[in-house]
């Protein structure tokens, strides 16, 4: 069964923001790097940030200076602050925890996604 669940997809404007959060009610955070993927149909699942269990931080270069990733161990939530988006950023996203290459190697600890559209 699927261990972490997203949440706060919506269709937005460009030049817009919008939050994403991930939860689980099934393992503590705390230890865990977590993720924030993306993929678009057709095309590949790709790393979008990263936050590490002691808070560094990476994010891909199409998101660099517009989205965050910060996390809260207390409320074993992550999240992906999105900001000044553009028409490609429209994707489902994925939270993801663990370390791994693809999307397909988090089996459970990859959620169900969330749409964001961006117009």
């Amino acid at each position: 069964h699927v261990q972490l669940v997203e949440s706060g997809g919506d269709s937005v404007q460009a030049g817009g923001s919008l939050g994403l959060s991930c939860t689980s009610s099934k393992f503590a955070f705390d230890m865990f790097e977590l993720n924030w993927y993306r993929q678009t149909p057709g095309n590949s699942c790709d790393l979008v940030a990263t936050t590490s269990s002691d808070g560094r931080t990476y994010y891909a270069d199409a998101v660099k200076g517009r989205f965050t990733i910060p996390r809260d161990n207390a409320k074993n939530a992550v999240y992906l602050q999105m900001n000044n988006l553009k028409t490609d950023d429209t994707a489902v996203y994925y939270c993801a925890a663990g370390v791994g290459m693809y999307c397909a190697d988090y089996g459970r600890y990859l959620g169900q996604g969330t749409q964001v559209t961006v117009s």
